[in-house]
C-alpha cells in the first residue's frame, strides 16, 4: 500500500495546526537520564528448569532469529544504499529494521507533554512519532501486539505544535536548499506564501516507510527540562513500524545535534530472548561539567577505551555523512587474524567500505567476503564440530557448530574487533554465538549476517562492517561529539 499523496497530508494537517514562527531555546546543562529498554514482542519465556524443553519454544526461537537475521541483513543493504536526491522527498533518507530486536526510550512532546515510544537509532537522524488519532500503521500486526494500541501524538492536544513552513532554515535539514526556491516556485499571485509548509516527507526504508509533515513542539523531559522549538515528524502513515523512531544520527535534525549535546552514552541490556521489564540508562550529557560516567581531567569516561570516528570522503550532501565511522584495523579468531582486504576496513574516495556503529541494527553484518574469512578461521579452529546445515537454512545465520552430544563443555575461540588507537573489542560468547534447539538437538550459531546475493553494484557499496546492538550488549558506549571519538568499556548493563 502506497502513502496517502502528500497534498492530503497538508490539507488535513491544516485542521489540526496553526501556522507560525518557531523558537528556539538551549537546553539545561545537566546530564539527562532515561530509561533504555529491549523492544521486543512478548513470546513465550524459556522453559524452566523443572519443565521439559517443548518443541514449539525450539521452534519459535528458530523464527525469531530467522526474523532477527532477516531484518539486520534488510537494514545493512538500505544502509549501504548511498542515494541521494533533490526531489520533494527526503534527500537523506534513514533506514529502519523490523522494530523486533530494537531498544526503546520514552520522550515527552507537547504542552502539556505526551508521553511516546522510541526505538534508539544511531544510524538514522529524523525524530519521528506517529501522529493524530487517524495515523494508519500498515502490516503492524506483529505477534501479541496490537496496531490499535499504538501510542499517537495528537497535535490538537498540544498548545506549542507548529506547521514547520517551506522558507524554515530547519525544513533545509531534511529537504536541503532547494526548498526555499520551491516556496519560491509555488508561491503564485493572490496566495499567502507566508504559510507554505515544508514539504512532506516520506522515509524509505527495508521493509515499508513512513510519511507525514515535519512539526515543531516542545520536547520534555520534565517540568523544568524542555527543549522548544525541536524539529519532528508527524507521520500519518507508516508500514511496519510499531512505533516511533528517535534519530541519534550526525544529521542537523537529529536528537543530538538539536540539543546540542556533548556527547551521549547506553548500556544495552543482554538479548536472551526473554520477556523482561527490566531497563538500563541512556545518558545525554549537553554540557561541560555535567559529566555522564566519571570524567578525568582528559575528559575520557573512568575505564573506557576509545577510539577516533573517522570521516566518510564520499561526496557532499551523502547519506553516509549521517552514520558513525570507526576505523576497525583487524579481526582476531582466537590468536589469528583473517585476512581482510583493505577496501572493506576504509571508506574509499567513493564513500564504500569501512565500519560503522549503529544500535538499529541487531546483528552486525560482514561484506560477504570478510565474513567468509571470520567463518573460515572459525571452522578451521572447530574442526572437531560439523556444521548444523539444517539450522543454518531455518535461522539465516551461518556458520552454525552442532553441539549434539558434548555435554557442557564446548571449547570456542574468541572473537575481537581491533580499532585505529590499539584498543579492541573482546566479544564475549554470548555477544556473538547464539544457541539454537534444545538438549540433544543444540547448535551455536555466529550471530552474524550477509548479503549471499551475487556481489555487484547494489550490494557492494556502503560501509563493508555495521556493528550492530547484539554484540553491544554488557557494553557501556558512549559517542564523544565533542572530542569525535566512540569510547567502549565492558560492564553490566541491568539497573538493579
Amino acid at each position: 500500500m502506497a502513502p496517502p499523496p502528500p497534498l492530503l497530508f497538508i490539507s488535513f494537517l491544516f485542521s489540526l495546526l496553526t501556522l507560525s514562527s518557531s523558537s528556539s531555546a538551549a537546553a539545561a546543562t545537566a546530564a539527562i537520564t532515561l530509561p533504555l529498554a529491549p523492544f521486543l514482542p512478548n513470546h513465550p519465556r524459556s522453559p524452566s528448569s523443572s519443565d521439559a524443553a517443548s518443541d514449539g519454544n525450539s521452534s519459535w526461537q528458530s523464527q525469531m532469529l530467522s526474523l532477527l537475521a532477516s531484518s539486520s541483513l534488510t537494514r545493512a543493504r538500505h544502509l549501504k544504499k548511498h542515494n541521494s536526491s533533490s526531489s520533494s522527498t527526503a534527500t537523506k533518507v534513514p533506514t529502519f529494521p523490523h522494530s523486533y530486536g530494537g531498544y526503546s526510550i520514552d520522550l515527552g512532546f507537547g504542552t502539556p507533554a505526551q508521553t511516546l515510544n522510541f526505538v534508539l537509532d544511531t544510524g538514522s537522524s529524523l525524530l519521528w512519532f506517529p501522529c493524530t488519532s487517524r495515523y494508519a500503521c500498515s502490516s503492524c500486526l506483529f505477534p501479541k501486539s496490537d496496531p490499535s494500541k499504538i501510542r499517537r501524538f495528537i497535535p490538537k492536544l498540544s498548545s506549542s505544535a507548529k506547521l514547520v513552513g517551506c522558507r524554515n532554515p530547519k525544513c533545509a535539514w531534511i529537504f536541503g536548499t532547494a526548498a526555499a526556491s520551491r516556496c519560491h516556485d509555488e508561491c503564485t499571485p493572490g496566495r499567502n506564501c507566508s504559510q507554505q509548509t515544508c514539504p512532506p516527507y516520506v522515509i524509505q526504508y527495508g521493509s515499508g516507510n513512513t510519511a507525514g509533515l515535519l512539526l515543531s513542539e516542545t520536547l520534555s523531559f520534565s517540568e523544568h527540562r524542555k527543549v522548544p522549538g525541536f524539529l519532528a515528524g508527524c507521520s500519518l502513515f507508516s508500514t511496519r513500524q510499531p512505533a516511533g523512531i528517535a534519530g541519534f544520527g550526525r544529521g542537523p535534525e537529529s536528537l543530538p545535534s538539536q540539543m546540542g549535546l556533548r556527547r551521549f552514552s547506553y548500556c544495552l541490556l543482554s538479548r536472551r530472548f526473554d520477556d523482561t521489564s527490566a531497563s538500563s540508562n541512556l545518558v545525554l550529557d549537553p554540557g561541560l561539567g555535567s559529566g555522564s560516567g566519571g570524567s578525568g581531567s582528559d575528559g575520557k569516561t573512568h575505564g573506557v577505551v576509545y577510539t577516533p570516528f573517522r570521516a566518510n570522503p564520499g561526496p557532499p550532501g551523502s547519506a553516509f555523512n549521517d552514520y558513525y565511522y570507526i576505523g576497525l584495523r583487524k579481526i582476531l579468531v582466537g590468536a589469528n587474524a583473517v585476512k581482510v582486504p583493505h577496501r572493506y576496513l576504509v571508506p574509499g574516495a567513493d564513500g564504500n567500505g569501512g565500519t560503522i556503529v549503529d544500535s538499529g541494527s541487531t546483528f552486525t553484518f560482514m561484506e560477504r567476503p570478510v565474513l567468509d574469512a571470520v567463518a573460515e578461521e572459525l571452522e578451521r579452529q572447530m574442526a572437531n564440530y560439523s556444521r548444523a546445515k539444517g539450522i543454518e537454512s531455518r535461522t539465516g545465520l551461518r556458520p552454525c557448530f552442532d553441539l549434539s552430544g558434548r555435554g557442557d563443555v564446548v571449547t570456542v575461540p574468541e572473537l575481537s574487533l581491533h580499532f585505529k588507537g590499539g584498543v579492541r573489542m573482546m566479544l564475549p560468547l554470548e555477544n556473538y554465538l547464539v544457541l539454537v534447539g534444545e538438549g540433544s538437538g543444540e547448535a551455536a550459531c555466529v550471530a552474524i549476517v550477509t548479503d549471499d546475493a551475487p556481489i555487484g553494484p547494489e550490494t557492494s557499496g556502503g560501509p563493508a562492517v555495521i556493528l550492530g546492538s547484539f554484540q553491544q550488549q554488557n557494553f557501556y558506549v558512549e559517542y564523544d561529539l565533542e572530542n569525535e571519538r566512540f569510547g567502549f568499556k565492558k560492564q553490566s548493563c541491568k539497573v538493579r
